[in-house]
């Protein structure tokens, strides 16, 4: 067991961790537009969601896909920075890599769709 960790342990550990997350939504509010775009987009879908849904289950469903949308957006924006640190010079295999992260949003916002569409139909 490691016990000299960068981030700490206990409570420090997930402090650390709380502090480096709000860097992360810091960092994508002001680098990233799609990822504004979509926070907007559950600022509104999000209480029609909960309004909307006749169970918990329901409303976990709408709310749920719509935060996974922010989840794969923020894995999305995180390759893509990496893919630039490495070079911006065009390279099949990183271009490959940001198409299958950009593919992976849209699928994200395909199942917001399609859970809407399911629970309210």
């Amino acid at each position: 067991m490691e016990k000299n960790k960068p981030n700490g342990r206990g409570l420090n550990r997930i402090l650390r961790a709380m502090y480096c997350s709000g860097l992360g939504l810091q960092a994508a509010w002001k680098h990233e537009q799609a990822f504004r775009q979509e926070l907007f987009l559950c600022a509104i879908l999000v209480p029609l969601g909960l309004w909307l849904g006749n169970s918990g289950v329901e409303r976990a469903m709408l709310v749920g896909c719509l935060l996974l949308v922010l989840i794969v957006e923020l894995l999305n924006s995180a390759l893509e920075a990496i893919v630039d640190r490495i070079g911006l010079e065009h390279h099949e295999l990183s271009g490959r890599a940001k198409d299958l992260g950009s593919a992976s949003v849209s699928l994200s916002l395909v199942a917001v769709v399609v859970t809407w569409l399911l629970v309210l139909l």
